[in-house]
């Protein structure tokens, strides 16, 4: 084994079935793409179909023999979200890993189309409901694991329940709005793998983050001048999306990860390097804020965790 974790340390996955969101660009096909070739069945859950086709056209011309297919969901939409998760469950009666990695970035004020604020909408709410929904897959499957992608912004986040999702743009800032949604990636996490003890469902819930990674994640905020002056400095701070993904990836397969973990890279400030166990911030710990959370998420989205069977 090698010092620093990479894409070698990942174990054979043949019969393992993993869902990855936001499969079609940067961290999500570089997963994608790993665990493809590591003989799972990989199902590349993605909003825009001809981008995602284009994705596994280029997973399968450099593994012809990959056992990948294409789902349409898009976390914005909660009744697409219940369509995937339908399609889902009459193709496969198990599913080993949950990447809950898709995700949308300092965009401007707007809802999805459930009237949720984008961000919060897409990377949360989209994500607790997806998890959720899967979640009797999940039970059912012995040693499966969820992960779901947080973000350093989470440190810019609070959870302000009386305007959780800015109100008609009220006190709307994209860069806290993003901390927040990422912060709630956290809360999520570690409350849902206390709910997996309480409960005693054999399975883990892991989160993870990037670092810094050159991915299109931000591409919609080179229309302003002064973030395109910031591109050179961005690529010289910045890892590539396949040594970002690395993250996501020992997170999802490394037997030595355990429930409640948070995986990100080594270097100073967490902002590049190899996959290790790192610390998210005292808010993220809040078990008062994450049952909030959690009972507004379901009140939200309608999903609610059935552990009883």
């Amino acid at each position: 084994m090698n010092e620093n974790w990479t894409t070698e340390n990942i174990p054979d996955l043949t019969g393992k079935v993993i869902i990855i969101t936001g499969a079609n660009i940067g961290l999500g096909f570089e997963t994608a793409l790993e665990v493809a070739r590591k003989g799972a069945q990989t199902i590349m859950a993605c909003r825009n179909m001809d981008k995602a086709q284009a994705a596994l056209a280029d997973i399968h011309s450099e593994i012809p023999n990959a056992h990948v297919e294409i789902m349409q969901l898009d976390l914005a939409s909660q009744e697409s979200i219940r369509q995937f998760v339908e399609a889902f469950h009459q193709k496969y009666d198990r599913l080993d890993i949950l990447v809950n990695n898709a995700g949308i970035m300092m965009v401007p004020y707007g809802t999805t189309v459930d009237g949720f604020e984008r961000q919060f909408g897409t990377n949360h709410l989209g994500h607790f409901a997806l998890t959720g929904r899967l979640l009797d897959l999940i039970k059912k499957t012995p040693g499966a694991r969820v992960v779901t992608v947080s973000s350093l912004a989470h440190h810019r986040g609070d959870m302000d329940f009386d305007n959780l999702m800015y109100e008609g743009g009220n006190g709307y800032d994209r860069q806290d709005a993003y901390g927040r949604s990422k912060l709630a990636n956290l809360l999520f996490t570690y409350e849902l793998q206390r709910q997996f003890e309480k409960h005693d469902v054999e399975a883990t819930a892991v989160a993870a983050h990037p670092g810094i990674s050159t991915t299109n994640l931000a591409d919609h905020l080179l229309r302003r001048w002064y973030f395109r002056i910031l591109v050179p400095i961005f690529k010289l701070m910045a890892q590539s999306a396949a040594q970002g993904a690395l993250t996501n990836l020992r997170a999802a397969v490394d037997p030595t990860i355990k429930g409640g973990q948070y995986v990100g890279p080594d270097k100073p400030n967490e902002r590049t390097g190899y996959p290790v166990v790192v610390q998210s911030n005292a808010a993220s710990h809040n078990e008062a804020d994450a049952q909030k959370l959690w009972q507004v998420s379901e009140e939200l989205t309608g999903v609610h965790f059935n552990w009883n069977n």
